[in-house]
């Protein structure tokens, strides 16, 4: 099995899917950061592939980069500038060469995340 991993955003505020959310994906080596995806959640609030496939998959450290701020304006629920959560980064690891899943739980003043399934 090849490793891979998969993301998807929640609006724990209004209870939905984020559509449109634009994610970024590093791979993270000490400062140095090297972005391999750039993609929008759909009506599901998911990227319509995986945001890395299977082919591209290497163990080590990464960044997911929620571009919240944009999404949170789109939809009314940002009260003031500067907003209380913009850009919402989450480092993480992949070891083992299996599915990992990032998921994101977002709210105009709080978000939390888990290593899903």
């Amino acid at each position: 099995m090849s490793g891979f991993l998969t993301t998807h955003v929640l609006d724990t505020a209004r209870g939905i899917p984020a559509e449109g959310v634009k994610i970024l994906l590093y791979r993270v080596s000490g400062n140095s950061h090297h972005k391999l995806a750039e993609m929008t959640t759909n009506a599901d609030g998911r990227t319509d592939t995986p945001i890395l496939p299977a082919n591209d998959f290497k163990s080590g450290s990464y960044e997911l980069v929620f571009c919240a701020g944009d999404y949170l304006r789109q939809t009314g629920q940002a009260a003031q500038d500067p907003l209380f959560l913009d850009q919402v980064p989450i480092r993480f690891g992949m070891a083992d060469p299996v599915h990992y899943h990032v998921p994101l739980l977002l709210s105009p003043f709080g978000y939390s995340t888990y290593r899903g399934s």
